[in-house]
């Protein structure tokens, strides 16, 4: 669906000859924006290449619900991680999705930016009671969060359910002009693009990493940054760490049936149920997750899946028009805990990998294009042992 609405051109060539660079980022959706526009602000050289071109990945699959309420429940995530933890990474969320909102305000990227408040309705994993406990763990963790009887929730949204969270300041945006607007801002920094351009062989140099091209370019680097999604390099390693198929439908624009506030929309179930509106008006609705890593088989189910979250919607919102007017599917990384893996590689430390982004992607590769700026600029960020891979 996204790809209905003009994206600004990111320039990219073909890669004609062996480079050299201090960054290389590997991928040029979302996660690769958010890096190479963060260290090109830093006054790195930043090269990013991708197999496919410019925003043509994950990215545009992406339902874009910008939400600091991190997937894994808070009081879920404590008995995981330990509640110190738990509550670091939270704040740590809501930190990062205020960061990448002043940031596209500052660079003025028109991504259709809107703040929105969330709705985190009861569901199988968690019911009204366990929603009022989240609620207050979350405001013990200095989190602003209300909970709402199942009677507030219908005279406020008209929602029929035993309870919801009510949580202020997320974000709905377009992924595609995010990624579009913060790679041009780094290539008017400097950054070159190369693509379409397939990294096939990483190699330990004196002081970086030799990257062999599928083509035969090579390209020189002092840091490799993996910014690639759910395709993931056989050097990365997949303990704690999975793939799933995700499914997504938009409806017709119809502004006038929206819901109050058109608050982004997440359900405490598995499989996930989200959804949002758009700046015209469209529903988009996500989720049914499966286990699957079939490109083809994915795909096959896109119809039925889609079906599947028109009825759904149907039930959920009886005022909103379910039918889809476009259907998609993609693959999401997830991690047992539900954080994101961001750190360097132990066999090879000057390679950086990110994975696990889960449903929460934007606001998790905000979070690894600031602990990555902050690594290579020598200092220490305080939150990194939150979101290191278990080899790390």
């Amino acid at each position: 669906m996204w790809s209905a609405y003009r994206a600004p051109k990111v320039p990219a060539e073909p890669l004609s000859g062996d480079i050299a660079t201090d960054v290389l980022v590997v991928g040029m959706g979302v996660s690769g924006a958010m890096i190479a526009e963060a260290l090109t602000d830093e006054g790195w050289g930043v090269v990013m290449i991708d197999r496919r071109g410019p925003v043509a990945g994950s990215t545009a699959a992406s339902t874009a619900l910008v939400r600091y309420e991190i997937d894994t429940p808070l009081t879920r995530l404590a008995r995981s991680i330990g509640l110190e933890a738990a509550r670091r990474a939270w704040r740590r969320s809501r930190l990062a999705v205020a960061n990448l909102a002043a940031r596209i305000d500052e660079l003025g990227i028109p991504c259709e930016m809107a703040a929105r408040p969330s709705l985190y309705l009861a569901g199988s994993l968690l019911t009204g009671s366990g929603l009022r406990t989240e609620a207050e763990a979350r405001r013990a963790a200095g989190i602003e969060a209300r909970y709402l009887t199942a009677g507030e929730l219908r005279e406020r949204f008209g929602i029929e359910r035993a309870g919801a969270i009510l949580s202020p300041a997320n974000l709905a945006l377009d992924p595609r002009k995010l990624a579009s607007g913060l790679m041009r801002a780094a290539i008017v920094r400097g950054a070159r693009a190369y693509a379409p351009v397939a990294a096939v062989g990483y190699r330990q140099a004196v002081g970086g990493v030799t990257v062999e091209t599928a083509d035969g370019p090579v390209i020189s680097a002092k840091h490799v940054v993996l910014a690639t999604g759910s395709e993931l390099d056989a050097l990365v390693p997949s303990e704690r760490h999975e793939i799933v198929a995700t499914w997504a439908m938009a409806t017709r624009p119809q502004k006038a049936r929206l819901w109050p506030g058109a608050a982004l929309i997440r359900e405490a179930s598995d499989p996930s149920l989200h959804l949002r509106a758009t700046a015209d008006g469209r529903v988009i609705c996500g989720g049914e997750e499966e286990a699957l890593t079939d490109p083809e088989a994915r795909e096959a189910r896109t119809l039925a899946k889609a079906a599947k979250l028109s009825r759904k919607l149907a039930r959920l919102l009886p005022g909103i028009d379910p039918t889809p007017d476009y259907a998609w599917s993609g693959f999401l990384g997830v991690s047992a805990t539900g954080l994101p893996m961001i750190s360097r590689l132990r066999a090879r430390p000057r390679i950086y990998a990110l994975l696990g982004r889960g449903r929460d992607g934007i606001t998790f590769s905000r979070i690894a294009a600031e602990l990555i700026a902050t690594e290579l600029r020598g200092d220490r960020d305080a939150d990194a042992g939150l979101f290191r891979l278990a080899e790390d």
